[in-house]
């Protein structure tokens, strides 16, 4: 009998409370990371990057922690976990709502080709397709670049290119100059960022193309982004610098805009509107590391295209000025 009534009181209500508070606890872990992802220190292994670059999908851990209590019965855990719901649709679930945009403005296209893209004239034949007024492309090769070139001139008869970064234009580019972004110990060879004047039918736009250094991800290492970091740093100074009130930034920063290593650019920069829009990786997209930002402009609507025979999707924003 006694053993009867402490394995009733178990079950109780009690019980399940008790059984759900390791629900409750990973329940306001994953809060205070989805409100406060700074607390978690970049060292060792650039963790709190880590933690920005995929965190929306922290999201997760409220279904799958959903399955636990519903199982043990627990409403106080199941209660609990309306923290972090709430606490992603007040940080992402803007990202799902529809989108009004307004007239006027421009479009452009932001793509990382590859570098080993099996067919640039189809690409480039794509990128032409979504009729965009400006189009930036990363991980152009010597070989490839006349394929772009070819295809794009019919529509885009203004262009330019500063070793692997290129752009094309519907309307005239001038004061077109390399933006070095070289991080410390590599080659003058090495040039992936370009700056040019658009004379647009809504007045000149300082247009910057950028590509920087790429990052790693080991068991043992973590995040190895202090080269991405640095040439954050020095685009980040070319911009302030720049002396044109509007401004375009396209490119492959190889992270998403809540990883603080890109704190550099993003501060100077508005932040897009609606829209997750991976690009990364082209096959299963959970992040968006090709970006669009602006100055005195705003990105109004940003969205995937279709894949290419990249490694990324291109993406198209709608530009209101």
């Amino acid at each position: 009998m006694d053993g009867d009534a402490q394995g009733g009181d178990r079950g109780g209500p009690h019980g399940r409370r008790a059984r759900g508070r390791a629900v409750a606890a990973l329940a306001v872990l994953v809060t205070l990371l989805l409100v406060l992802p700074g607390v978690v220190p970049n060292t060792p292994g650039h963790a709190g990057s880590l933690l920005e670059t995929f965190l929306p999908w922290l999201g997760l851990a409220v279904p799958a922690l959903l399955v636990p209590a519903l199982l043990r019965r627990s409403r106080f855990a199941a209660v609990s976990l309306l923290m972090p719901a709430l606490a992603w649709l007040v940080l992402f679930g803007g990202q799902l709502l529809p989108v009004n945009v307004p007239e006027g403005g421009l479009t452009v296209v932001q793509h990382n080709v590859s570098d080993v893209n099996p067919d640039p004239a189809a690409t480039a034949d794509a990128l032409a397709g979504a009729d965009a007024d400006l189009i930036a492309l990363e991980e152009l090769t010597a070989p490839a670049l006349p394929a772009y070139e070819e295809v794009l001139a019919p529509r885009y008869p203004h262009h330019a290119t500063s070793g692997t970064v290129g752009l094309w234009s519907k309307y005239p580019l001038t004061a077109v100059r390399p933006v070095d972004i070289r991080p410390k110990g590599v080659g003058a060879g090495w040039n992936r960022g370009l700056r040019a004047t658009a004379r647009t039918p809504h007045g000149e736009i300082a247009v910057y193309v950028a590509h920087l250094p790429s990052v790693r991800i080991s068991p043992s290492s973590g995040l190895a982004s202090g080269r991405r970091d640095e040439s954050a740093r020095l685009l980040g100074a070319a911009v302030a610098a720049e002396p044109v009130d509007r401004v375009i930034l396209l490119g492959d920063l190889n992270s998403t805009l809540d990883d603080r290593g890109l704190d550099p650019v993003t501060s100077l920069m508005e932040p897009p509107g609606p829209g997750f829009a991976f690009s990364w990786p082209a096959r299963l997209p959970v992040a968006r590391i090709d970006q669009v930002l602006t100055r005195s402009a705003h990105v109004t609507r940003i969205r995937p295209l279709p894949a290419t025979g990249s490694d990324h999707l291109p993406i198209a924003a709608r530009i209101h000025l």
